[in-house]
C-alpha cells in the first residue's frame, strides 16, 4: 500500500535574509506519536526554508515504568522521512549528555526544545541551563542563542504530582513558546509567563505516511456510495487514553444497532481495559472490533478506506491533526468542541460537532450520521488540503518569536 502514498514536498531550499544555525531538540523516529513525528517535520521544514539545521533527539526518551509498551516504531519503519542531519546525544538515565548537549548547542542561532511531559523537564531545564552558561563565554558581542519552546501541552493531558510546576518552571526558562491554540496561550498567560512572548500558530501537519493521492474531497467522491441496510463505519484511531473518551463512543453506539465501531491502537491501563470491557458487552453483538497496537503509517490507507467516519469523541483536547488526517482521506469527521476541533470541524458541512462528555449527543449525531444520504452530503463538504501554508507560518513563528535583542544572556 506504500504507493498509494506521496510524501509532501516541502519547497527546495532558498536562501533567507537571515540564514539561522538552528537545533530542533525533541524526540524523532524511531519513537514513536505525533510528537516525534512533528519535531521530525518540524526539522525538515525549517532546513526547506534555508537554515542551517541539526535535529538534536534521544537515544533513551522515558523509563520502562513510565511508557510499558514499545517506544520506537516496531521494526524501525519511520512515517514520514528520517531528517538526515540527526544526532541522539540525549539520555532520560545520564545526565551528562544534558550538559554536555547543551554545551555543544552554545554557537547555534536558534533553540527550538519540544515539551511534552513533566517527566522530561529535569532533563530540558538541565539542557537549557547549560547552553547559557556555555554562551557566556563566547567572545564580547557575540549574538546569545535564542531559546524557543514548542508547549504542545502547556498543562499535561494527565494529572500528575508536580507536572504544572514543572511545566511552568520550562517555559520560565526559555525566551520565547509556540502554543497551537488561543486556549494553550491563555494557560500559557495564567501559570504567569507574561514576560515571554507567546505565540499561537496552528499546529502544522504531518500526515503519518503521508498525504493520499487523490486526497479530501477527490478522495471521498471515489468511494462507493453507502447502500440501505449497511452499516455506518466508525473508526477511532491512536493510542486508548481515558482523554479521548473512546468508551463513550461505545457506550453510544449501543443505542444505535447500525453502527459498527474499530478502535485502532495501543491500549493501556484502565483505558484500554474499560474499552475491552465494553467490547465484549452482549448489547452490541460483536460491533465493536477492537484492534490492538500501534498503526504504523503504511497501514493507515487501508484502515480508513475500510471506515465511513473517523471519530474523535475526547473528553479534553489541546491541538490535534486527526480532523486533518481524516479529511485529507475522505472521511468526514465526529468531534467534540474540545481544543482545536471547532476550528477543524464545520458543524454539518464537513463533520458533526457534539459537546464533550454527552453520551446522548453521541447518539443523535451517530443516528444522523447513518441517515441515508447524510455521509454523501458530508463527503461533499469536505475541504481542500493544504500541507505547505501552514508549514510557511509555523517556520515563521518559531525563527521570529524572539528578537534578536531580546536573548537572555
Amino acid at each position: 500500500m506504500a504507493e498509494l502514498f506521496v510524501v509532501p514536498d516541502l519547497p527546495d531550499p532558498i536562501e533567507t535574509p537571515e540564514r539561522l544555525r538552528v537545533a530542533v531538540v525533541g524526540p524523532s523516529h524511531p519513537f514513536k506519536g505525533g510528537v516525534a513525528a512533528h519535531t521530525t517535520q518540524t526539522a525538515h521544514a525549517l532546513a526547506a526554508a534555508g537554515h542551517d539545521v541539526e535535529l538534536v533527539s534521544w537515544s533513551r526518551l522515558y523509563p520502562h515504568a513510565l511508557y510499558p509498551g514499545e517506544q520506537a516504531v516496531p521494526d524501525g519503519g519511520p512515517d514520514l522521512p528520517p531528517f538526515p542531519n540527526t544526532t541522539r546525544p540525549l539520555r532520560w538515565d545520564r545526565p551528562n549528555s544534558w550538559w554536555s548537549t547543551g554545551k555543544a548547542l552554545r554557537d547555534v542561532d536558534l533553540v527550538v526544545i519540544v515539551v511534552v511531559v513533566p517527566v522530561q523537564v529535569p532533563s530540558l531545564l538541565a539542557l537549557v541551563r547549560s547552553i547559557r552558561m556555555a554562551a557566556r563565554g563566547r567572545r564580547v558581542g557575540a549574538a546569545k542563542p535564542r531559546i524557543v519552546a514548542i508547549a504542545h501541552n502547556v498543562v499535561p493531558h494527565e494529572t500528575h504530582p508536580g507536572g504544572e510546576f514543572l511545566i511552568r518552571q520550562m517555559l520560565r526558562s526559555v525566551d520565547g513558546i509556540v502554543v497551537h491554540s488561543a486556549e494553550q496561550a491563555r494557560l500559557a498567560h495564567e501559570l504567569g509567563l507574561d514576560r515571554r512572548p507567546v505565540v499561537t500558530v496552528p499546529l502544522a501537519p504531518h500526515l503519518p505516511g503521508g498525504l493520499p493521492e487523490p486526497a479530501g474531497r477527490q478522495l471521498a467522491a471515489a468511494r462507493p456510495p453507502r447502500s440501505a441496510g449497511d452499516p455506518l463505519r466508525v473508526l477511532t484511531l491512536g493510542m486508548v487514553r481515558d482523554y479521548k473518551g473512546y468508551d463513550l463512543l461505545i457506550e453510544a453506539a449501543k443505542g444505535v444497532p447500525e453502527v459498527t465501531v474499530t478502535v485502532a491502537g495501543e491500549q493501556w491501563g484502565a483505558a484500554g481495559e474499560r474499552v475491552r470491557e465494553l467490547a465484549a458487552d452482549p448489547a452490541l453483538a460483536d460491533r465493536v472490533n477492537v484492534l490492538p497496537g500501534y498503526v504504523a503509517g503504511v497501514d493507515i490507507p487501508a484502515l480508513m478506506a475500510s471506515h465511513d467516519v473517523l471519530a474523535l469523541p475526547y473528553r479534553h483536547a489541546t491541538a490535534s491533526q486527526n480532523v486533518l488526517l481524516g479529511h485529507a482521506h475522505g472521511l468526514p469527521v465526529l468531534a467534540t468542541g474540545v481544543g482545536t476541533f471547532p476550528d477543524d470541524v464545520h458543524d454539518g458541512v464537513d463533520g458533526l460537532l457534539v459537546p464533550p462528555d454527552d453520551v446522548p449527543a453521541l447518539v443523535t449525531a451517530l443516528k444522523q450520521l447513518a441517515a441515508p444520504g447524510e455521509l454523501d452530503r458530508l463527503r461533499a463538504g469536505l475541504p481542500d488540503i493544504d500541507l505547505a501554508g501552514p508549514w510557511d507560518r509555523y517556520v515563521e513563528a518559531l525563527t521570529g518569536v524572539v528578537p534578536v535583542e531580546s536573548r537572555q544572556l
